[in-house]
């Protein structure tokens, strides 16, 4: 249970829980909003100060980072991603998905993206927004592959992050299926990573006690807590997400994303407008196409577009030299 304190003169609105793990019980406190003692810091230090990152940017508008960080005058510019992501990215929008709350839509997500792996042979991470949809996504993967699976698959949870990212990188071919952890902070270049799969725009569920205070407090002054907090946030970590992609000018590959709504919803321009400038598609033979070529040029043979075909079979690959 989080209690919420409300803000009074000199002290900012803060959030206190209890969390029990076990026996044991743990005691937080946070500060909601440290916009204030973040923005008096700025001040108190004559001289420039520079904040730089790939996520700063909600579409072209840096609000959202400057307001968390209390920044009220700010000369602000976004630069375009030194990679080529117009020749050497597609993003790929598959139809006849359900919407992200339909019980059939983690099924859907890896049928649709086994021709997509038979394609690319592998070489693939497949990211979710949740625990429940990545074991569900790895049973069904599996049970789809066979006896015998044509590339080798790794789970999140199955060994160690830094242990399943080495693996990866030796195998050359893997496909490593993970949730948070491998949205962020993963350097995988060369085409051991050719595809990345995303399961559902990563909107956080409103559980965490200080994203919920957060939430009640910008409502409490009348603002738009969908748009004004939860919408940059999930823009902010699809971009992370993306970014596994493209690692170096030689890099190139397949973004797979899987949720209706950036098609479906008003404000699913806005991540499409977040995310680097690359061709899009709904065909699949696009994107197999695509993909052999971009494989073939780096010496890497690709499965025939008869095997792309047979790939949504167990046994497809067993015949398969």
């Amino acid at each position: 249970m989080a209690s919420l304190i409300e803000a009074e003169p000199d002290i900012p609105a803060s959030v206190r829980w209890a969390q029990r793990n076990g026996d044991s019980v743990a005691l937080h406190y946070r500060p909601v909003d440290v916009a204030a003692q973040l923005s008096g810091l700025i001040g108190s230090h004559a001289g420039a100060w520079i904040c730089a990152s790939a996520t700063l940017a909600i579409g072209e508008d840096f609000r959202h980072f400057t307001s968390r960080v209390g920044i009220t005058d700010a000369v602000t510019v976004r630069f375009g991603s030194p990679f080529d992501y117009a020749t050497q990215a597609l993003m790929y929008l598959p139809r006849g998905i359900d919407a992200p709350s339909s019980p059939q839509h983690t099924r859907q997500v890896v049928e649709a993206a086994l021709p997509i792996l038979a394609a690319s042979g592998g070489r693939a991470f497949l990211l979710f927004t949740s625990h429940r949809a990545l074991r569900e996504a790895a049973e069904i993967l599996l049970r789809r592959l066979g006896s015998t699976p044509p590339y080798p698959v790794l789970v999140q949870g199955d060994a160690p992050r830094d242990t399943l990212l080495t693996r990866f990188r030796e195998y050359g071919n893997a496909v490593l299926l993970g949730t948070s952890s491998f949205w962020e902070g993963v350097d995988v270049k060369g085409p051991a990573l050719s595809v990345v799969v995303i399961d559902k725009l990563p909107f956080t569920v409103p559980d965490d006690p200080v994203l919920k205070a957060r939430l009640a407090a910008i409502e409490r002054r009348g603002g738009n807590p969908f748009f004004e907090e939860q919408v940059p946030q999930a823009v902010i970590t699809l971009k992370q997400g993306v970014g596994r992609l493209i690692r170096d000018p030689d890099d190139f590959g397949v973004v797979m994303l899987c949720d209706q709504r950036v098609r479906t919803k008003g404000y699913g321009r806005i991540f499409l407008d977040s995310l680097p400038a690359m061709q899009r598609t709904t065909d699949v033979k696009v994107v197999t196409d695509f993909l052999r070529e971009k494989l073939g040029d780096v010496g890497i043979t690709a499965p025939t577009p008869a095997d792309v075909e047979r790939a949504d079979w167990p046994d497809a690959w067993e015949s398969t030299p």
